[in-house]
Protein backbone atom coordinates (compact mmCIF):
# COMPACT_ATOMS: atom_id res chain seq x y z
CA UNK A 1 0.00 0.00 0.00
CA UNK A 2 1.26 3.49 -0.88
CA UNK A 3 -0.17 6.92 -0.10
CA UNK A 4 1.02 10.38 -1.06
CA UNK A 5 1.74 12.92 1.66
CA UNK A 6 -1.39 15.01 2.11
CA UNK A 7 -0.27 16.88 5.24
CA UNK A 8 -0.70 20.69 5.03
CA UNK A 9 2.97 21.11 6.03
CA UNK A 10 4.19 19.01 3.07
CA UNK A 11 7.08 20.76 1.31
CA UNK A 12 7.04 23.60 3.82
CA UNK A 13 10.45 24.65 5.22
CA UNK A 14 11.85 22.74 8.16
CA UNK A 15 11.57 24.28 11.59
CA UNK A 16 14.76 26.34 12.17
CA UNK A 17 15.93 24.09 15.00
CA UNK A 18 15.51 20.99 12.83
CA UNK A 19 17.42 22.57 9.95
CA UNK A 20 20.23 23.48 12.36
CA UNK A 21 20.37 19.97 13.83
CA UNK A 22 20.17 18.01 10.58
CA UNK A 23 21.47 20.32 7.87
CA UNK A 24 24.69 20.49 5.87
CA UNK A 25 26.80 22.16 8.58
CA UNK A 26 25.63 19.66 11.19
CA UNK A 27 26.65 16.79 8.92
CA UNK A 28 30.12 18.30 8.61
CA UNK A 29 30.35 18.34 12.42
CA UNK A 30 29.37 14.67 12.47
CA UNK A 31 32.10 13.90 9.94
CA UNK A 32 34.64 15.68 12.13
CA UNK A 33 33.53 13.70 15.19
CA UNK A 34 33.70 10.46 13.22
CA UNK A 35 37.30 11.15 12.29
CA UNK A 36 38.14 10.62 15.98
CA UNK A 37 36.34 7.26 16.18
CA UNK A 38 38.34 4.00 15.99
CA UNK A 39 37.81 2.02 12.77
CA UNK A 40 35.97 4.88 11.09
CA UNK A 41 35.57 4.71 7.33
CA UNK A 42 32.78 5.50 4.91
CA UNK A 43 30.49 2.54 4.32
CA UNK A 44 30.27 1.11 0.78
CA UNK A 45 27.97 2.50 -1.89
CA UNK A 46 26.98 -0.35 -4.19
CA UNK A 47 25.49 -0.20 -7.69
CA UNK A 48 22.99 -2.86 -8.79
CA UNK A 49 22.61 -2.44 -12.58
CA UNK A 50 21.17 -5.91 -13.22
CA UNK A 51 18.45 -5.44 -10.61
CA UNK A 52 17.68 -1.94 -11.91
CA UNK A 53 17.20 -3.30 -15.42
CA UNK A 54 14.95 -6.08 -14.16
CA UNK A 55 12.74 -3.60 -12.28
CA UNK A 56 12.62 -1.09 -15.13
CA UNK A 57 14.59 1.59 -13.26
CA UNK A 58 17.51 3.62 -14.58
CA UNK A 59 19.86 2.96 -11.65
CA UNK A 60 19.82 1.55 -8.12
CA UNK A 61 22.48 2.38 -5.55
CA UNK A 62 22.46 1.22 -1.97
CA UNK A 63 24.41 2.45 1.02
CA UNK A 64 25.55 -0.63 2.92
CA UNK A 65 25.53 0.21 6.63
CA UNK A 66 26.36 -3.37 7.57
CA UNK A 67 29.99 -2.21 7.85
CA UNK A 68 29.53 0.79 10.11
CA UNK A 69 32.04 1.11 12.97
CA UNK A 70 32.06 -2.60 13.76
CA UNK A 71 28.40 -2.67 14.84
CA UNK A 72 26.89 -3.83 11.57
CA UNK A 73 24.19 -1.15 11.61
CA UNK A 74 23.57 2.52 10.88
CA UNK A 75 22.67 2.89 14.55
CA UNK A 76 26.40 3.01 15.30
CA UNK A 77 26.21 6.62 14.12
CA UNK A 78 23.41 7.77 16.40
CA UNK A 79 23.55 6.73 20.04
CA UNK A 80 27.33 6.95 20.31
CA UNK A 81 27.33 10.39 18.68
CA UNK A 82 24.78 11.64 21.21
CA UNK A 83 26.78 10.18 24.12
CA UNK A 84 29.94 11.93 22.96
CA UNK A 85 28.11 15.24 22.47
CA UNK A 86 26.59 15.00 25.96
CA UNK A 87 29.96 14.26 27.56
CA UNK A 88 31.55 17.27 25.88
CA UNK A 89 28.65 19.49 26.95
CA UNK A 90 28.91 18.31 30.55
CA UNK A 91 32.67 18.92 30.46
CA UNK A 92 32.06 22.44 29.18
CA UNK A 93 29.68 23.11 32.09
CA UNK A 94 32.01 21.70 34.73
CA UNK A 95 35.24 23.16 33.37
CA UNK A 96 33.73 26.52 32.44
CA UNK A 97 35.24 26.62 28.96
CA UNK A 98 34.66 25.17 25.48
CA UNK A 99 35.76 21.54 25.15
CA UNK A 100 36.51 20.10 21.71
CA UNK A 101 36.35 16.54 20.42
CA UNK A 102 40.15 16.32 20.57
CA UNK A 103 39.96 16.55 24.39
CA UNK A 104 37.54 13.66 24.78
CA UNK A 105 40.15 11.37 26.33
CA UNK A 106 42.04 13.99 28.32
CA UNK A 107 42.30 13.34 32.09
CA UNK A 108 39.96 16.24 32.89
CA UNK A 109 37.21 15.05 30.57
CA UNK A 110 37.73 11.36 31.39
CA UNK A 111 37.09 12.10 35.07
CA UNK A 112 33.79 13.76 34.18
CA UNK A 113 32.60 11.03 31.81
CA UNK A 114 33.45 8.30 34.35
CA UNK A 115 30.78 9.75 36.64
CA UNK A 116 28.07 9.68 33.95
CA UNK A 117 25.52 6.93 33.22
CA UNK A 118 23.62 6.62 29.94
CA UNK A 119 20.48 4.58 29.52
CA UNK A 120 18.14 3.72 26.65
CA UNK A 121 15.57 1.28 25.35
CA UNK A 122 16.39 -0.75 22.27
CA UNK A 123 15.38 -3.48 19.85
CA UNK A 124 19.10 -4.22 19.58
CA UNK A 125 21.16 -1.91 17.42
CA UNK A 126 20.54 1.46 19.13
CA UNK A 127 21.47 -0.06 22.48
CA UNK A 128 24.72 -1.35 21.03
CA UNK A 129 25.56 2.14 19.83
CA UNK A 130 24.83 3.77 23.19
CA UNK A 131 26.81 1.05 24.98
CA UNK A 132 29.71 1.43 22.54
CA UNK A 133 29.68 5.21 22.99
CA UNK A 134 29.69 4.86 26.77
CA UNK A 135 32.58 2.43 26.57
CA UNK A 136 34.50 4.82 24.31
CA UNK A 137 34.23 7.65 26.84
CA UNK A 138 34.61 5.49 29.97
CA UNK A 139 31.02 5.99 31.16
CA UNK A 140 28.44 3.50 32.43
CA UNK A 141 25.51 2.27 30.32
CA UNK A 142 22.23 0.61 31.29
CA UNK A 143 20.23 -0.80 28.38
CA UNK A 144 16.55 -1.81 28.54
CA UNK A 145 15.20 -4.51 26.20
CA UNK A 146 11.73 -5.96 25.77
CA UNK A 147 10.80 -9.62 25.57
CA UNK A 148 11.04 -9.81 21.79
CA UNK A 149 14.75 -9.01 21.68
CA UNK A 150 16.74 -12.17 20.97
CA UNK A 151 19.40 -13.45 23.34
CA UNK A 152 21.97 -12.99 20.56
CA UNK A 153 21.18 -9.27 20.36
CA UNK A 154 21.29 -8.92 24.16
CA UNK A 155 24.69 -10.60 24.26
CA UNK A 156 25.97 -8.33 21.49
CA UNK A 157 25.07 -5.26 23.58
CA UNK A 158 26.46 -6.69 26.81
CA UNK A 159 29.84 -7.17 25.15
CA UNK A 160 30.29 -3.40 25.33
CA UNK A 161 30.06 -3.49 29.10
CA UNK A 162 26.39 -2.55 29.37
CA UNK A 163 24.14 -3.55 32.24
CA UNK A 164 21.09 -5.24 30.66
CA UNK A 165 17.53 -4.89 31.98
CA UNK A 166 14.66 -7.02 30.60
CA UNK A 167 11.24 -5.32 30.42
CA UNK A 168 7.92 -7.11 29.93
CA UNK A 169 5.89 -5.97 26.94
CA UNK A 170 6.79 -4.20 23.71
CA UNK A 171 9.51 -1.82 22.59
CA UNK A 172 7.30 1.10 23.59
CA UNK A 173 6.99 -0.36 27.10
CA UNK A 174 10.78 -0.51 27.34
CA UNK A 175 11.00 3.15 26.23
CA UNK A 176 8.67 4.15 29.06
CA UNK A 177 10.55 2.09 31.64
CA UNK A 178 13.97 3.36 30.59
CA UNK A 179 12.79 6.97 30.86
CA UNK A 180 11.33 6.31 34.31
CA UNK A 181 14.42 4.59 35.71
CA UNK A 182 16.85 7.10 34.21
CA UNK A 183 14.87 10.03 35.64
CA UNK A 184 14.73 8.40 39.07
CA UNK A 185 18.50 7.89 39.12
CA UNK A 186 19.61 11.11 37.46
CA UNK A 187 20.99 9.30 34.41
CA UNK A 188 20.97 10.61 30.86
CA UNK A 189 18.42 8.80 28.72
CA UNK A 190 19.64 8.60 25.12
CA UNK A 191 16.53 7.62 23.20
CA UNK A 192 16.15 7.44 19.43
CA UNK A 193 12.49 8.38 19.79
CA UNK A 194 11.03 11.59 21.19
CA UNK A 195 8.01 12.58 23.25
CA UNK A 196 6.61 15.88 24.57
CA UNK A 197 9.39 17.80 26.31
CA UNK A 198 12.10 15.38 25.14
CA UNK A 199 13.46 16.25 21.72
CA UNK A 200 17.02 17.54 21.92
CA UNK A 201 18.81 14.24 22.63
CA UNK A 202 16.84 12.30 19.97
CA UNK A 203 17.82 15.17 17.67
CA UNK A 204 21.49 14.51 18.45
CA UNK A 205 20.96 10.79 17.75
CA UNK A 206 19.40 11.67 14.40
CA UNK A 207 22.19 14.14 13.70
CA UNK A 208 24.62 11.23 13.65
CA UNK A 209 22.61 9.61 10.85
CA UNK A 210 23.24 12.55 8.50
CA UNK A 211 26.64 11.01 7.76
CA UNK A 212 24.92 8.35 5.65
CA UNK A 213 23.47 10.70 3.07
CA UNK A 214 26.49 12.99 3.10
CA UNK A 215 28.79 10.08 2.23
CA UNK A 216 26.41 8.67 -0.39
CA UNK A 217 25.99 11.95 -2.25
CA UNK A 218 29.76 12.44 -2.35
CA UNK A 219 30.11 9.16 -4.28
CA UNK A 220 27.02 8.97 -6.47
CA UNK A 221 27.63 9.65 -10.19
CA UNK A 222 24.48 11.83 -10.21
CA UNK A 223 22.01 12.93 -7.53
CA UNK A 224 19.15 10.48 -6.92
CA UNK A 225 15.66 11.12 -8.21
CA UNK A 226 14.10 8.82 -5.58
CA UNK A 227 15.13 7.78 -2.07
CA UNK A 228 13.44 4.94 -0.15
CA UNK A 229 14.17 4.67 3.59
CA UNK A 230 12.63 2.38 6.20
CA UNK A 231 11.04 3.89 9.27
CA UNK A 232 10.63 2.23 12.68
CA UNK A 233 9.95 5.25 14.89
CA UNK A 234 11.07 7.41 11.97
CA UNK A 235 14.51 8.61 13.06
CA UNK A 236 16.74 7.59 10.15
CA UNK A 237 14.05 8.45 7.59
CA UNK A 238 13.58 11.92 9.07
CA UNK A 239 17.31 12.56 9.40
CA UNK A 240 18.05 11.65 5.78
CA UNK A 241 15.00 13.46 4.43
CA UNK A 242 15.90 16.60 6.39
CA UNK A 243 19.48 16.55 5.12
CA UNK A 244 18.28 16.18 1.52
CA UNK A 245 15.83 19.06 2.00
CA UNK A 246 18.59 21.30 3.38
CA UNK A 247 21.05 20.36 0.65
CA UNK A 248 18.75 20.43 -2.39
CA UNK A 249 15.79 22.59 -1.37
CA UNK A 250 12.94 22.39 -3.90
CA UNK A 251 15.11 20.20 -6.15
CA UNK A 252 15.32 17.38 -3.62
CA UNK A 253 14.53 13.82 -4.71
CA UNK A 254 11.18 12.15 -4.17
CA UNK A 255 11.35 10.65 -0.68
CA UNK A 256 9.41 7.47 0.19
CA UNK A 257 9.11 6.16 3.76
CA UNK A 258 8.76 2.36 4.09
CA UNK A 259 7.08 0.63 7.06
CA UNK A 260 6.52 -3.05 7.90
CA UNK A 261 2.80 -3.72 7.41
CA UNK A 262 2.67 -5.28 10.89
CA UNK A 263 4.17 -2.23 12.63
CA UNK A 264 3.27 0.69 10.38
CA UNK A 265 3.17 3.53 12.89
CA UNK A 266 4.59 6.14 10.50
CA UNK A 267 2.31 5.03 7.65
CA UNK A 268 -0.78 5.20 9.86
CA UNK A 269 0.34 8.54 11.27
CA UNK A 270 0.64 9.88 7.72
CA UNK A 271 -2.77 8.50 6.81
CA UNK A 272 -4.37 10.10 9.88
CA UNK A 273 -2.39 13.32 9.59
CA UNK A 274 -1.43 13.17 13.25
CA UNK A 275 0.68 10.89 15.50
CA UNK A 276 -0.98 7.48 15.90
CA UNK A 277 -0.13 4.81 18.48
CA UNK A 278 -0.89 1.31 17.23
CA UNK A 279 -1.95 -1.73 19.19
CA UNK A 280 0.67 -4.44 19.49
CA UNK A 281 -0.09 -7.17 16.96
CA UNK A 282 1.60 -10.12 15.33
CA UNK A 283 5.39 -9.60 15.39
CA UNK A 284 7.12 -8.69 12.16
CA UNK A 285 10.26 -10.39 10.93
CA UNK A 286 11.66 -6.86 10.56
CA UNK A 287 12.29 -6.77 14.31
CA UNK A 288 14.38 -3.58 14.37
CA UNK A 289 11.41 -1.74 12.84
CA UNK A 290 8.78 -3.18 15.17
CA UNK A 291 7.65 0.11 16.68
CA UNK A 292 4.06 1.07 17.41
CA UNK A 293 4.37 4.79 18.17
CA UNK A 294 6.22 7.39 16.08
CA UNK A 295 8.86 9.78 17.30
CA UNK A 296 7.14 13.16 17.46
CA UNK A 297 10.31 14.87 16.26
CA UNK A 298 10.63 12.50 13.32
CA UNK A 299 6.99 12.98 12.32
CA UNK A 300 7.30 16.78 12.45
CA UNK A 301 10.12 16.50 9.91
CA UNK A 302 8.57 13.81 7.73
CA UNK A 303 5.29 15.71 7.49
CA UNK A 304 7.32 18.37 5.64
CA UNK A 305 9.90 16.32 3.75
CA UNK A 306 8.43 12.90 2.87
CA UNK A 307 6.50 12.64 -0.39
CA UNK A 308 4.96 9.19 0.05
CA UNK A 309 4.51 6.48 2.66
CA UNK A 310 4.17 2.76 2.01
CA UNK A 311 4.05 -0.62 3.69
CA UNK A 312 5.73 -3.92 2.86
CA UNK A 313 5.05 -7.46 4.02
CA UNK A 314 7.44 -9.76 5.82
CA UNK A 315 7.82 -11.92 2.72
CA UNK A 316 8.91 -8.85 0.74
CA UNK A 317 11.86 -8.29 3.08
CA UNK A 318 12.81 -11.97 3.00
CA UNK A 319 12.71 -11.95 -0.81
CA UNK A 320 15.12 -9.00 -0.85
CA UNK A 321 17.47 -10.69 1.61
CA UNK A 322 17.64 -13.75 -0.62
CA UNK A 323 17.98 -11.77 -3.83
CA UNK A 324 20.87 -9.70 -2.46
CA UNK A 325 22.58 -12.85 -1.15
CA UNK A 326 22.30 -14.49 -4.58
CA UNK A 327 22.53 -11.67 -7.14
CA UNK A 328 22.20 -12.01 -10.88
CA UNK A 329 24.54 -10.63 -13.52
CA UNK A 330 27.42 -8.56 -12.21
CA UNK A 331 25.56 -7.18 -9.20
CA UNK A 332 27.51 -7.57 -5.94
CA UNK A 333 26.60 -9.81 -3.05
CA UNK A 334 25.01 -7.80 -0.24
CA UNK A 335 24.35 -9.18 3.24
CA UNK A 336 21.16 -7.45 4.37
CA UNK A 337 19.40 -8.22 7.62
CA UNK A 338 15.61 -8.43 7.87
CA UNK A 339 15.14 -4.77 8.76
CA UNK A 340 18.01 -3.67 6.55
CA UNK A 341 16.16 -5.07 3.54
CA UNK A 342 12.95 -3.11 4.12
CA UNK A 343 13.81 -0.07 2.01
CA UNK A 344 14.60 -2.20 -1.00
CA UNK A 345 11.43 -4.20 -0.36
CA UNK A 346 9.65 -0.91 -0.91
CA UNK A 347 11.45 -0.48 -4.23
CA UNK A 348 10.42 -4.00 -5.29
CA UNK A 349 6.77 -3.32 -4.42
CA UNK A 350 6.64 0.09 -6.08
CA UNK A 351 8.50 -0.92 -9.24
CA UNK A 352 6.19 -3.91 -9.84
CA UNK A 353 2.96 -1.95 -9.41
CA UNK A 354 1.97 0.38 -12.31
CA UNK A 355 -0.18 2.58 -10.08
CA UNK A 356 2.60 3.01 -7.52
CA UNK A 357 5.11 3.77 -10.26
CA UNK A 358 2.87 6.48 -11.62
CA UNK A 359 2.08 7.92 -8.18
CA UNK A 360 5.75 8.59 -7.40
CA UNK A 361 7.06 9.11 -10.95
CA UNK A 362 9.22 5.99 -10.98
CA UNK A 363 10.38 5.14 -14.52
CA UNK A 364 13.31 3.93 -16.65
CA UNK A 365 15.15 7.20 -16.08
CA UNK A 366 14.85 7.12 -12.29
CA UNK A 367 17.94 6.94 -10.11
CA UNK A 368 17.05 5.22 -6.83
CA UNK A 369 19.07 5.44 -3.63
CA UNK A 370 18.32 3.31 -0.59
CA UNK A 371 19.99 2.25 2.64
CA UNK A 372 20.68 -1.28 3.83
CA UNK A 373 20.47 -0.17 7.43
CA UNK A 374 21.95 -3.33 8.92
CA UNK A 375 23.73 -6.50 7.96
CA UNK A 376 23.34 -9.91 9.60
CA UNK A 377 23.27 -8.54 13.14
CA UNK A 378 21.46 -11.73 14.22
CA UNK A 379 23.41 -14.35 12.22
CA UNK A 380 21.23 -17.30 13.24
CA UNK A 381 18.08 -15.52 12.09
CA UNK A 382 19.75 -14.44 8.86
CA UNK A 383 20.86 -17.98 8.03
CA UNK A 384 17.36 -19.27 8.75
CA UNK A 385 15.67 -16.74 6.44
CA UNK A 386 18.21 -16.93 3.63
CA UNK A 387 18.75 -20.67 3.89
CA UNK A 388 22.53 -20.75 4.03
CA UNK A 389 24.92 -22.35 6.47
CA UNK A 390 27.52 -20.65 8.68
CA UNK A 391 30.30 -21.28 6.16
CA UNK A 392 28.28 -19.76 3.31
CA UNK A 393 27.45 -16.68 5.41
CA UNK A 394 31.12 -16.28 6.33
CA UNK A 395 32.07 -16.60 2.66
CA UNK A 396 29.49 -13.98 1.63
CA UNK A 397 30.73 -11.59 4.31
CA UNK A 398 34.29 -12.09 3.13
CA UNK A 399 33.34 -11.39 -0.48
CA UNK A 400 31.45 -8.23 0.43
CA UNK A 401 34.22 -6.97 2.74
CA UNK A 402 36.79 -7.46 0.00
CA UNK A 403 34.80 -5.12 -2.23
Amino acid sequence: MLIRNQHPDHRQPLMPEDADTLGVEAAETVARFLSHRPNNRATPLRALPALAAELGIGAIHLKDEGYRLGLGSFKALGGAHAVIRLVLEEAKRELGRPVGIGELHSPEVAKISAAMTFGCATDGNHGRSVAQGAQLVGARSVIFVHGGVSDARVEAIARYGAEMVRVAGTYDDSVTESARVCAANGWSVVSDTSWPGYERIPGLVMQGYTAIMREALDRLPAPPTHVFVQAGVGGVAAATAAYLACRFGDQRPTFVVVDPARAACIFETARAGRPVKLQHGEPTVMAMLECYEPSLLAWRILARTADAFMTVEDEDAVEVMNRLARPLGHDPVVVAGESGAAGMAGVFRAARDPQMRQAIGLDRNSRVLLIVTEGATDPDRYRELVGIGPADLAANLAVVAAK
